[in-house]
C-alpha cells in the first residue's frame, strides 16, 4: 500500500480510510494517494460497512433510504457468509499444533522468501464451497422493512463496554462504536481479548497495544497469541481500504514484522486456523489451471494415491504427480468476505456468459443495420454474447443509450444502472435525445428515468423493474455505466441477482479511478479478455475532451481553447491556492462564463493540508454562506457530500436541522441524517476530492493542485479531475513539473486481486 498524502486528515467523516490507509502492505510505496482509498479516505464512503448501520433499524418507515436499504441488502449476504463459515468443517483449537492447509503456510511462504518456487500441492484440496442458489437475491429486503437483527446493542452492552473502555483508559468516545463492531458481549469480548478494538475503524495498533497494557498488565506481551491475529485481520482490513481483495504471503509477513510481531508465520497460521483468514493458492503458470490447483491425472497403474501433495500418495504415482508438484503458484491470504465476493462473482459471470440461449428468437440485424454506426457494433457484440465489455468516455454513452432503445424497441426489458442520480439524470437525457429516439412509451425524459437507475437503487429494490418469483432481477438486459466504479462485493451482488439468459453490458472508461471498494472488476475483466469487448471511437468534443483524451494516453497537452474553455492559474503557495479559487469560484467563473457558482466544483487530492478540502470549503463557505455553524458545523444553505454507504457520494444542500437529524436536499430527493451520523457521512461540499467527485459532472470544474499535493498525483486522479468538468476546467497550478511527470509516467498504483485466475478456471480467454 502506498503512504498516505500529507494532505490527507484523521479528523473528518471517514476515520478509517484517513487513519489507516497508508498502514496496509504493499509493494508500491511510492508515496502517494492510493487509487481507490486514500483519495477518498476521509470521506464516509469508506467509514461504513453494512455492519454499521444497526442504528437504522430504529427509524420509522418513512426514514429508511435508498442507502439504507442497500445496508440492509448486504447484512443479509453477510449473514450468509457466516452461515457457509459455519457449515465448513471445525477449526483447529486455538493454541494447539497446526496441521493441513494452515501448518503447510509456513512452508510455502518460506519457500517463496528463499528464492524458491511454492509447489502446486502445498496445500490439501479443500471440500467445494456450496454454491449459492440462484434465488437467494429474493431474500434481501425492500428498503422499507430492515432486517430485525440490526437492532442496536442493548444498553447493558453499551454500558459493559463503556465499563471496559475506562479501565483500560480508552476514550469513552468510542464506546458506540466497540458496542456495534463486536455486538452482544462486546464488554466481554474486549476483556477476554483487548486487541479485539482493532475491529474498530480508525484504531491503530499502537493504540490498541496501549490498551491492552493498561487492562493485562504483565501478561501483555508483543508475543500474544491474540495480538498476532489481531494485527494480521487489521493488515488485510488496511489492505482492503486500499482496494486489494487478498495480499500475497511474504508481503503480508514483512508487514507483521513491521509491526513487531515475534512469530509472524505463527501469526497467519494461527489467523488461518481461527477462520478469520483463508490462503489460496493461484497458478503462475501459463497452462489451463484451477485456482486451486488440483492433482494431475494418475496413470492407470499409478496405484490409489490422491496426489494432492498431503504425502500419503504411493511412490508409484509417476512422473505427472512430480510434474504437478514442481508447477509454481502464488500464495495469498485473504478475508473471507472478499474471498466469497470474488468467488461468487466469478461463478455469476461464467453463468451469465454460459446461460444465453443457443436459439435466440430476437433479431438483432435490422436493428444494428439501423443503428448510428458506432452503436452497431456494440448491438452485434450483445447480439451474440451474454457479457459484453464496453469502453469510452461521456459522449460515448451515446451508443449503450441506442442499444437500450434497440432492446426496447424489440420487446426486451432494457435497463440502464448508473453510479450516482447524477449520472443518471444524464444518461435519460441521453435517452430521449434525438440521437437515441427511445422506444414507444418511454418519448420523455421522465419516460426514459423509468429505464435508467442507480446501481444501488437497483440492488436494493428502491428503483428499477423489481424481482421476480425466482428472485432474479425483472429484466432481459442490463447496461451498467460507470463500470470502473463497481467494487468487488456489489459485482457479485449484481451477477447473483441477473437472471439465467440475461445479458450483461459494463460500459466504462478505463482511464479514471478505481472504485472506492476493494478489488478492479472492470479492469480484471478487460485484462482476462474472456468477452467480447468493444472499444467507442466516439471522442468527447471540445477543448476539455481534447486535453482528457491526451491525458488518458500519457500526453499533457496544450490545447487551443478560443473560448477560454480551460484556463491555467499559476499559484506560488498554498495560500495563493485557496484565495484564487475562492476568486475563481464566487466571482471570475460566473462572470466571465455566466455558470453560477453553485454548479462550480472545485476538486483537490486530498482532505487535510493548507489548500485541502477543509480549508477550501471552510473559505467557500465564508464567501459564499457565512454562518456559525449552529448544527454540527452546518447552517441552512451549505452546500454538502452526503456519503450514505462506502464509496458512493451525493452532492447536496442544507435545508433545516431539527431534533431529528440534519435535513438536505440531494439529487431531488428529501435525506435526513441523524445526528449521530452526521459526522461520518455528511462534509461541506463545495470542495470534493477526486473519488467523491467521479460519476459526477459540473458545467464547470476548478481543480486545485497546491504543492504539497505532488506526490499524490495520478494519472487517473488527472484524468479524472479534468474530466469532471463540461463547458469550462480552471486548474489552480502549484505543482511545476510534477503535474506533467503524474500525467506521463504515474499509473494507477495496482492491486491484488484473484478475479483473473478464478475467471482463468472457468472460462476460456476470447482471443
Amino acid at each position: 500500500m502506498s503512504t498516505e498524502p500529507s494532505t490527507t486528515g484523521t479528523d473528518e467523516p471517514g476515520g478509517r480510510g484517513d487513519a489507516t490507509a497508508s498502514e496496509a502492505p504493499d509493494d508500491a510505496t511510492a508515496g502517494g494517494t492510493p487509487e481507490g482509498s486514500a483519495d477518498d479516505a476521509g470521506t464516509a464512503e469508506t467509514a461504513e460497512t453494512p455492519e454499521t448501520a444497526s442504528e437504522d433499524a430504529s427509524k420509522t418507515p418513512a426514514e429508511v433510504s435508498e442507502a439504507q436499504a442497500e445496508l440492509a441488502a448486504q447484512r443479509l449476504e453477510r449473514e450468509r457468509i457466516e452461515k457457509r463459515k459455519a457449515e465448513k468443517k471445525t477449526p483447529v483449537t486455538s493454541g494447539t499444533r497446526l496441521s493441513g492447509t494452515a501448518a503447510d503456510l509456513l512452508a510455502a511462504v518460506r519457500a517463496v522468501e528463499s528464492g524458491r518456487k511454492p509447489t502446486a500441492t502445498v496445500f490439501d484440496e479443500p471440500e467445494p464451497t456450496p454454491r449459492r442458489p440462484a434465488q437467494e437475491p429474493a431474500r434481501r429486503p425492500q428498503p422499507v422493512a430492515p432486517p430485525a437483527g440490526a437492532a442496536a446493542p442493548s444498553g447493558e452492552t453499551v454500558e459493559a463496554v463503556r465499563a471496559v473502555l475506562a479501565e483500560g483508559g480508552a476514550p469513552e468516545a468510542l464506546v458506540p462504536q466497540v458496542a456495534e463492531a463486536l455486538g452482544e458481549g462486546a464488554g466481554a469480548r474486549l476483556r477476554e481479548d483487548p486487541w479485539q478494538l482493532l475491529r474498530v475503524p480508525g484504531v491503530r495498533p499502537e493504540q490498541a497495544d496501549g490498551f491492552a497494557r493498561a487492562l493485562l498488565g504483565a501478561e501483555c506481551g508483543p508475543d500474544d497469541e491474540r495480538r498476532g491475529r489481531a494485527v494480521t485481520v487489521w493488515l488485510l482490513e488496511q489492505a482492503a481500504v486500499a482496494g486489494h481483495t487478498a495480499l500475497e504471503a511474504p508481503a503480508l509477513i514483512a508487514a507483521l514484522g513491521q509491526r513487531s510481531v515475534p512469530d509472524p508465520d505463527e501469526a497467519v497460521q494461527s489467523t488461518v486456523a481461527e477462520g478469520e483468514a483463508l490462503v489460496f493458492q493461484d497458478a503462475l503458470d501459463d497452462a489451463p489451471s484451477t485456482p486451486r490447483s488440483a492433482p494431475a491425472p494418475a496413470p492407470a497403474d499409478a496405484g490409489s494415491g490422491s496426489g494432492s501433495g498431503s504425502g500419503s500418495g504411493s511412490e508409484g504415482d509417476g512422473e505427472d504427480d512430480e510434474a504437478e508438484e514442481e508447477r509454481p503458484v502464488r500464495v495469498l491470504i485473504g478475508l473471507e468476505r472478499y474471498a466469497l465476493a470474488e468467488e461468487s462473482l466469478a461463478d455469476g459471470l461464467a453463468r451469465v456468459m454460459n446461460s444465453l440461449p443457443k436459439e435466440d428468437p430476437t433479431d438483432w440485424a435490422p436493428a444494428a443495420a439501423s443503428a448510428p454506426r458506432s452503436a452497431a457494433e456494440l448491438i452485434r457484440a450483445v447480439a451474440g454474447h451474454g457479457l459484453v465489455l464496453h469502453t469510452g468516455g461521456e459522449a460515448a454513452r451515446a451508443e449503450p443509450a441506442a442499444l437500450i432503445t434497440a432492446a426496447r424497441t424489440l420487446g426486451l426489458r432494457a435497463y440502464a444502472a448508473t453510479h450516482s442520480a447524477d449520472g443518471r439524470r444524464r444518461f435519460a437525457a441521453q435517452l430521449s435525445s434525438a440521437d437515441a429516439e427511445p422506444a414507444e412509451g418511454a418519448d420523455t425524459v421522465e419516460g426514459a428515468e423509468s429505464v435508467v437507475t442507480t446501481l444501488a437503487g437497483l440492488l436494493s429494490g428502491a428503483e428499477g423493474p423489481g424481482r421476480d418469483a425466482e428472485g432474479a432481477l425483472a429484466l432481459d438486459l442490463l447496461v451498467v455505466l460507470d463500470a470502473p466504479q463497481v467494487d468487488v462485493e456489489t459485482a457479485a451482488l449484481l451477477a447473483e441477482s441477473l437472471p439465467d439468459g440475461s445479458r450483461l453490458v459494463l460500459s466504462g472508461d478505463p482511464g479514471v479511478l478505481w472504485s472506492a471498494g476493494p478489488g478492479r472488476v472492470f479492469a480484471d475483466l478487460l485484462a482476462a479478455r474472456a468477452c467480447p469487448q468493444v472499444a467507442s471511437r466516439t471522442p468527447d468534443p471540445g477543448p476539455i475532451g481534447e486535453l482528457v483524451s491526451g491525458i488518458g494516453i500519457g500526453e499533457l497537452n496544450q490545447v487551443d481553447a478560443p473560448g477560454k474553455e480551460v484556463v491555467i492559474v499559476p499559484v506560488r503557495d498554498a495560500g495563493e491556492a485557496v484565495h484564487r479559487t475562492a476568486q475563481l469560484v464566487v466571482d471570475s467563473v460566473p462572470r466571465a462564463f455566466g455558470i453560477p457558482s453553485e454548479q462550480v466544483q472545485v476538486i483537490t487530492p486530498g482532505h487535510g493540508g493548507a489548500a485541502g478540502t477543509r480549508a477550501l470549503n471552510a473559505a467557500l463557505k465564508e464567501r459564499l454562506n457565512p454562518g456559525p455553524g449552529r448544527f454540527g458545523g452546518f447552517d441552512p444553505g451549505d452546500r454538502v457530500a452526503h456519503s450514505p454507504a462506502p464509496g458512493r457520494t451525493t452532492p447536496g444542500r442544507v435545508v433545516k436541522a431539527d431534533a431529528e437529524g440534519l435535513h438536505l436536499e440531494c439529487a431531488g430527493s428529501a435525506v435526513v441524517v441523524p445526528k449521530e451520523r452526521v459526522e461520518q457521512t455528511v462534509r461541506h461540499g463545495w470542495a470534493l476530492t477526486a473519488h467523491q467527485a467521479v460519476g459526477h459532472r459540473w458545467p464547470a470544474a476548478v481543480v486545485v493542485l497546491p504543492g504539497d499535493a505532488a506526490q499524490a498525483l495520478t494519472r487517473p486522479w488527472v484524468y479524472t479531475a479534468f474530466g469532471r468538468a463540461e463547458r469550462h476546467l480552471s486548474v489552480v497550478h502549484g505543482v511545476e513539473q510534477a503535474l506533467p511527470r503524474a500525467v506521463a509516467e504515474i499509473p494507477p498504483k495496482p492491486r491484488t486481486t484473484r478475479l483473473p485466475a478464478l475467471l482463468k478456471a472457468q472460462v476460456p480467454s476470447a482471443d
